[in-house]
Formats: structure tokens, sequence, C-alpha cells
């Protein structure tokens, strides 16, 4: 495998250092037969000198893996992690009495399905990511990113962490609580929750500080709308409007983290100052839709676009929704069966219908028949998508089923399943994901028309042709 070391010092190799240099490590013996990089590793060859008139040559094998070997064996350890954090949480919970089991499973999801859901959404905007990079879409000039923005990859990285972290702290606070160590199962989401918030807002060069401050920068500039709106304000502000029940959770969570009720039952009486009967839960689950409210106004008064008003009325036919579910706690039983039952069904069918028009019709532009992406490499989403009438059928069916199923999590007297809420929450997180593709691509046609704009006649004939056609791909 390796020469001899009379043949390496009579070699005119480049990769041999010079008396007296540093060590050089030489890739002699990759070549053979089983020492590629891809069938698992490298031999390098050490080159040292020894002192004195007799000085000779120590080779030594060092083992370097490959990157395939590293990633297969990550996988292996995400996997081993994964099947010991399920072994350890269902054992913890079967300790349980069965009484008090759902109410244990409760207050464990309302600590953690906030960060679980936020992981879920980091994943789904790095697909995002890879799929602009893949297609024409310069969404680097859409979000008017700089050079220094996060690629797919990175952000992957930052969910795979997050991935980690918070069903870790999920599976100490179920086992801590589950063998009597109550005070330290009530620092477990404590910890998660402080920890979270310092990696936000820490002002050293470290965990990507550009993109954290654009991500500061844009939240402030939603929650204080005194300035022009950019595509990036409303446009994350959109996605907090499918982020309102995380928000509600955070509020709970973080009022007994205050009160000091972690791991405890004295949230239990829903009456109490963080029970399911507080008035914060629907001060906060409409806070994302006035702040995108506000938005649509401020557009109005700088542009006179009356488009902006008919935006403003969606988000706003979404408060009806939210109080009129509260005040089911708050009047009497019939008086909210015969009156404001009716009201709140009423309502929610008209923000459910109103949001799926403007989805379509405006956000995606669909009416004219839009194709999904133009990829730069032929690869299988490619052909999958391009033109495909599927797309389109699939995302609007799928979008107004969706659009309907979210008022349930807007409702306050719904939300008694847990983990009927958290997958509501979940399929918002995909509708949002996939509204996301349709919407950049948008916005990308209109900034790419405004720059190169084409002939009227031209259009006339794509328009004929559209209409013409009996057997064309949308």
């Amino acid at each position: 495998m390796f020469e001899s070391p009379a043949a390496i010092a009579s070699s005119h190799s480049p990769h041999l250092r010079k008396p007296g240099g540093k060590p050089v490590l030489s890739d002699l013996g990759a070549a053979e037969p089983g020492n590629s990089v891809q069938e698992g590793y490298v031999f390098p060859l050490v080159l040292d000198d020894t002192k004195g008139t007799n000085s000779t040559m120590h080779t030594a094998a060092v083992i370097m893996p490959s990157p395939v070997f590293l990633w297969r064996f990550k996988v292996i350890l995400f996997f081993i992690w994964a099947f010991t954090c399920c072994k350890i949480g269902w054992d913890s919970v079967m300790r349980m009495s069965v009484d008090l089991r759902d109410l244990f499973l409760y207050e464990a999801f309302l600590y953690y399905n906030p960060l679980l859901l936020v992981t879920m959404m980091v994943w789904l905007w790095g697909v995002c990511l890879w799929v602009f990079s893949q297609s024409t879409i310069n969404y680097a000039k859409i979000f008017d990113l700089d050079q220094n923005h996060l690629s797919h990859r990175e952000i992957w990285k930052c969910s795979m962490w997050m991935t980690i972290i918070v069903p870790t702290s999920m599976t100490a606070y179920l086992y801590l609580y589950s063998h009597g160590e109550v005070s330290l199962a009530a620092s477990q989401p404590v910890i998660l929750y402080v920890a979270v918030a310092l990696v936000l807002v820490f002002p050293f060069d470290i965990f990507f500080l550009s993109s954290r401050y654009f991500l500061l920068r844009t939240l402030w500039r939603i929650a204080l709308p005194l300035q022009p709106i950019s595509f990036p304000d409303f446009f994350l502000a959109d996605i907090l409007t499918s982020m309102a029940k995380v928000f509600s959770d955070l509020e709970r969570s973080v009022c007994r983290m205050v009160h000091h009720q972690v791991a405890t039952i004295a949230w239990f009486e829903a009456d109490s100052v963080c029970g399911s009967h507080s008035v914060g839960i629907p001060l906060v689950l409409v806070i994302p839709y006035i702040w995108r409210l506000m938005q649509c106004l401020l557009q109005y008064k700088d542009t006179k676009d009356k488009t902006t008003l008919f935006n403003a009325l969606k988000y706003s036919t979404a408060v009806p929704v939210i109080f009129l579910s509260a005040l089911k706690y708050h009047v009497l039983p019939d008086r909210w069966t015969y009156v404001y039952r009716r009201l709140w069904l009423f309502s929610s069918v008209v923000n459910s219908l109103y949001s799926f028009y403007w989805d379509v019709t405006r956000d995606w532009d669909l009416s004219v028949f839009t194709r999904i992406f133009k990829f730069n490499k032929p690869s299988y989403c490619s052909s999958l998508l391009y033109g495909r009438q599927w797309v389109y059928l699939w995302v609007i069916g799928s979008n107004l089923i969706l659009r309907c199923t979210w008022t349930y999590k807007l409702s306050a007297h719904l939300r008694h399943n847990y983990l009927t809420v958290f997958m509501v929450n979940a399929l918002e997180m995909l509708r949002r994901f996939q509204w996301i593709f349709f919407r950049v691509e948008n916005e990308w046609n209109k900034m790419t028309k405004s720059s190169f704009p084409l002939p009227m006649i031209e259009v006339q004939r794509e328009d004929e042709k559209l209409l013409s056609s009996t057997t064309h791909n949308v």
C-alpha cells in the first residue's frame, strides 16, 4: 500500500516538505482499490524528521472518515436519540396515574407545542429556499437580502438543532416530573424559553448575527408600522397570522412561569389568571391580524390604492371569529347557544371564504393561470410541477379546506382536545408553506414585468392562445 522510505526520499513529489518545514499530509495510496473517499476512508501519510545524522522517517496511517460515512453516522445517532427520547417519554407518562395523565400531557403540550411548531416552520422555510434556489426566482432580491443571508442548508442546520433541543427538554420535563423531581421539571421549560430569547437578542457576532438582526428588525417594523411597508414586512406578518395560536400558547406558558404555576395544578381552575378562560387568550390571538390590518391601512395612506382597503377588510373579518368564540365563557349558556353561536358561525364562514378568495385571486393571481416555477436544472420536481394542472387543483382545493379548519384554532371554545388543536396548527403550517411558493412567484412576476415590460401585442397573442386552446396545461 505504501512505498518504502527510500523511494519516498527520492521522490520529487510536491507533497513532500523541505527539511525544517511543517509536516505535510500525503495522499499516497488514496487511488488504490478500497481507499477512495466514496468507499469510506482516506489513508494520508504523515512525514516527520528526527534529530541526528541517522534520521529516519516514520509513517503513520491517520484514518479520516469520508463525508458519506459521517452523514450515515449522524443519521444513526439521530435515530438512537429519537428512540431514546420516545422510550423515556413513554415510560414517564405510563408512570402517572390514569386520572392525572391527561392533565399532565396537556400541560406538557402547552409548554412545548409552540416551539415544536416554530421548528416545523423553520424546516419548511428551508425547503422553500431550496426550491427558490433551483428556480429562476431571485428570492434574495425579493426580500432585499444582503450577500450574507442564510442559505437553505444553514436554515436546515438551525432547524436540526431546534429539533434536537426542544424534544430533549420535553423528555427531561416528563422524566423529572414522573419521578417526583417537580422543581427540576418546572425549570426545564423555563430554561428553554430563556435560552431561545437570549439567542435571538445576543448582540455578538455569533449565531448568524445579521440574520437575527434582520428578523428582529422586521418584527419591530410589523409591531410598529410607522414607515413604508416593504415586501418582507407584510410577508412575515402574513406568516404570523398563521401562528396566532402559537402566540396564544406562548402567552399562557409565560404567564404560568411568571406566576410559578409550572408543574402544578394551580392553573387547573379555568377562571384563574392563566386559565383557559383568560381574556388574554383572544387578545393575543387577534394581535397578528391587527398588525396586518394596520399595514394595509398604512399602504392605502401611502399609495391610495383601494385594493389595500379590501385586503384590510379581509383581516378585520377574523376579529369577530375570535371574540365571539371567547364570549362563550362570559355569557349565559342559552344566550351563547341562540345568539352568539350563530353569529360566530356566520363570521367564520365569511372569514374562511373571503380569505380563500383573496389567496387565489390576489396573493397568487391564479386567475391568469400562472405556472408554479421555471427550474434552471431539469429534475424530477421540475417535470412533476411545471405546467401541471393537478398542482393548481390540489392547492386551491386544499387551501379551501384548510381555511375552513383554521377557524377551529381561532375559536377558544373548541380548543379542549390539545392533540386535535396541534394537528390543526400543523396543517395550517403546511397550508402557509404552499402559499409561500405562489405568493413569492407572483411577486417575482410583478418585479420582472415592471423591469422588462412586454409589448401588448405579445400579451394579447398569449391570451388568445390560452383562450383558444382546449388542451393546454396550467
